[in-house]
């Protein structure tokens, strides 16, 4: 059974350059830092959201009670899960598994729809079961890096559906093309972000979902007080700063470039699937298990492929770095790849056959 609950972070190992975390590298910046550090001296209070949740409704045009500011993305997937009864959940996939792990907590029944490699892993709305009642995918989508346009998510939509958009890496794109955080006309549309990845917070634990307030209603019932510390209340306002957003931007353009010199610098033998546009990249590589074990001897960790439902070992998704350690990275590959025998790549699985887990 695929292990849901593997991340990234547990690729991880003292001495290993880091490829397997999504988080940009070098941060939180220090104007940050400085932030998180003033919000202790605050701390012996209990934590008021009302000033985060102002601010974060007014970044995206929201009134505050379309917005939960949650300790993570992670766990505004687990309150939609004890919120909702559905039906017909289904789980777009390849993608992020932990909104399917919470449901399956939750004891919810799931479908996974799986995307195709042959068409890059794109999404089309028609083929989502008209049934479904709850419809969870990621934009851009954690591992294949594709992002889907906006009105293609939008064509989910339907009075009775609750649609999750996993917004986690919106903001890795220049411009944000693909999101719907500003979207209120959408019936059911809940969008989930989070802070971990371009400012570097994984450890603070700061997100927010933006939807129906009848339905951030339910999902507040199910948290417990005070659920965001007052340092990520903190991070929150400073980070949905119009300054904070500017430099979040140019961010996503200066990881344009360096995204452009990793495809450049692969070696032959290295399929790149889908089309990326976030801060990793989805690669196929001939006997992947042993190809990533010895990247990991050779000082490199990046993140394995088969706890994604729809991916194999031959599967590996690589982050976006500086070019410098891109370059690095592919010459240690091509060196591991030329020194191996021959070997085809393994059967891809199934595509676009609904899963049922029960």
């Amino acid at each position: 059974m695929t292990d849901l609950r593997h991340h990234g972070d547990a690729e991880l190992a003292p001495g290993l350059v880091d490829l397997a975390v999504n988080v940009r590298a070098g941060t939180p910046p220090a104007w940050l830092t400085d932030v998180l550090h003033r919000a202790l001296a605050d701390s012996a209070a209990y934590p008021d959201g009302t000033r985060a949740r102002t601010a974060v409704a007014t970044a995206h045009g929201r009134d505050p009670a379309e917005v939960l500011l949650t300790a993570g993305a992670a766990e505004a997937f687990v309150l939609l899960a004890r919120a909702l009864r559905p039906r017909h959940a289904v789980v777009v996939h390849p993608s992020f598994t932990e909104p399917e792990a919470a449901l399956r907590a939750a004891g919810h029944p799931v479908t996974r729809h799986l995307l195709s490699p042959g068409d890059g892993y794109r999404l089309d709305p028609a083929a989502i079961p008209a049934d479904a009642d709850l419809v969870v995918l990621g934009n851009p989508t954690n591992p294949t890096s594709v992002l889907h346009p906006a009105g293609d998510l939008a064509a989910l939509t339907r009075p009775g559906r609750v649609v999750l958009v996993d917004e986690a890496f919106a903001d890795t794109v220049p411009g944000e093309p693909g999101s719907l955080a500003g979207r209120t006309d959408l019936p059911g549309l809940l969008v989930v972000r989070s802070l971990t990845k371009t400012w570097g917070l994984a450890g603070v634990r700061v997100g927010y979902a933006l939807g129906p307030a009848e339905l951030i209603a339910a999902m507040a019932a199910q948290q417990p007080p005070w659920p965001v510390s007052t340092p990520a209340l903190a991070a929150l306002v400073a980070c949905s700063a119009p300054a904070a957003r500017a430099e979040a931007h140019q961010a996503a353009v200066t990881l344009t470039g360096d995204r452009a010199a990793l495809l450049d610098a692969l070696p032959p033998g290295v399929q790149v699937l889908g089309e990326p546009r976030s801060s990793f990249v989805l690669l196929r590589v001939p006997d992947g298990g042993r190809v990533r074990q010895e990247l990991r001897d050779a000082g490199w960790a990046v993140r394995r492929g088969e706890s994604f439902p729809g991916l194999t070992a031959d599967h590996l998704r690589v982050a976006v770095r500086d070019p410098g350690t891109s370059r690095a990275f592919c010459a240690a590959l091509a060196g591991i790849l030329s020194a191996a025998p021959p070997t085809g790549p393994a059967p891809e699985p199934a595509a676009g056959v609904p899963e049922e887990i029960r």
